[in-house]
């Protein structure tokens, strides 16, 4: 399933992130340099001041070069979280072999630290990513010590320590921005399932003897998916409302066949098969829904391929399309319809094993057998539930 609206949201601002954060690394990469090694040295004669080696400075400067086109290449292939990784590792690296090779044969005192380690460490939680930050700030210490070990400085345990000191900062400055993020997630994944109890609660009011079946579908589904340990919990989130609107587009039945207390003839069977499709139709523009489309039109196709809409087979049915099916058939069997009582559990039970291989994903069955004791759990919470 795909990431949901709140990631890719996300994405696009860790796209901004990138940008500002390539902005600002190079207009304060070259002010620095301009500075420090040409404007500084006009007014004072000082040898730590200035290229030490030239050679040196102008291949910092061709990395730095090369690290922009490849920094544009991947905005380009939309991957812009491998950027922020690719650029500090390259200039710690580029860095720690230029000051090896400037200070370890020069007389010229060794002074360490520049305003854009600073830069990097201070401006790491911007991108809300624990990793990043634990990356910048130790490696920019393993740097300081590595340098300070080859070249026997002891100097190097000053920058060291304000590192630390600003990695204190720069950690509670990304506890925050996670915890604003949170509050966004929260608010939208609120928001986003109020919408669909909403839609659910109305078609309930449509059709009484369906009054909790997409909740219950929707327990069953989510308790075999979680199962199979193969779903995030984001993903396992989205599976959920799909299952919540797998019959969205029942609204579109007509009341007479929707309620009717008898067998339908083929027309009106013909017109409950077009539900699937009216309510793929129907959320396909919906922002934050889009996951929920393929559960929506295929939960009713067959593994032997006689189902509808499409009369897919086997495996060309969507995986969790294929779970949803099978929690959607329990779920009819043993409750109360308009044209039939409910079944009892062992009844459902069997039927279902029978339709191994034909109506049912024959390795979904398997796994059905052990998560049924679950399914029935739920069953017998939910009828007490109803009773109290």
């Amino acid at each position: 399933m795909r990431i949901d609206l709140l990631n890719d949201t996300l994405k696009q601002q860790e796209r901004r992130a990138v940008k500002l954060f390539l902005f600002l690394f190079y207009l304060i990469n070259i002010s620095y340099d301009a500075f420090y090694y040409y404007l500084f040295p006009l007014f004072i004669q000082d040898p730590k001041f200035g290229f030490e080696n030239s050679l040196v400075g102008w291949g910092e400067y061709f990395v730095q070069l090369l690290l922009l086109f490849t920094a544009f290449f991947l905005l380009k292939r939309n991957e812009p979280q491998k950027i922020k990784y690719i650029f500090f590792i390259v200039y710690t690296l580029t860095t720690i072999v230029g000051e090896l090779i400037v200070y370890s044969n020069s007389e010229v005192e060794y002074t360490s630290g520049n305003i854009v380690e600073l830069f990097l460490v201070l401006f790491s939680p911007i991108f809300i990513n624990k990793t990043f930050c634990w990356v910048v700030s130790g490696g920019t210490v393993l740097k300081y010590l590595l340098v300070g070990l080859v070249l026997q400085n002891p100097e190097v345990l000053l920058p060291i320590l304000l590192v630390l000191c600003l990695t204190v900062v720069a950690f509670i400055l990304l506890n925050r921005f996670e915890g604003y993020v949170r509050a966004i997630g929260q608010s939208y994944s609120s928001q986003l399932e109020g919408i669909v109890r909403g839609v659910i609660a109305a078609l309930e009011l449509k059709d009484p003897y369906t009054r909790g079946h997409s909740e219950r579908v929707a327990q069953y589904a989510s308790l075999f998916a979680r199962h199979l340990e193969s779903f995030s919990e984001e993903e396992l989130k989205s599976f959920y409302y799909a299952c919540l609107l797998h019959d969205v587009g029942k609204v579109h039945i007509p009341d007479e066949i929707l309620m009717k207390p008898s067998n339908l003839t083929n027309e009106e069977y013909e017109i409950i098969k077009e539900h699937p499709v009216v309510g793929a139709d129907a959320i396909k523009d919906i922002e934050g829904l889009e996951d929920c489309i393929d559960v929506i039109r295929y939960h009713h196709e067959r593994w032997d391929g006689k189902g509808y809409p499409d009369r897919l087979q086997g495996e060309e049915i969507p995986l969790l399309a294929r779970i949803t099916s099978i929690a959607d058939a329990f779920d009819a069997m043993t409750t109360h319809r308009s044209y039939r009582p409910a079944l009892p559990l062992d009844v459902a039970y069997q039927r279902i094993l029978q339709g191994k291989g034909t109506q049912f994903d024959p390795q979904l069955v398997e796994i059905f057998v052990k998560v049924y004791p679950s399914w029935v759990a739920h069953y017998y919470a939910q009828t007490k539930m109803n009773i109290e």
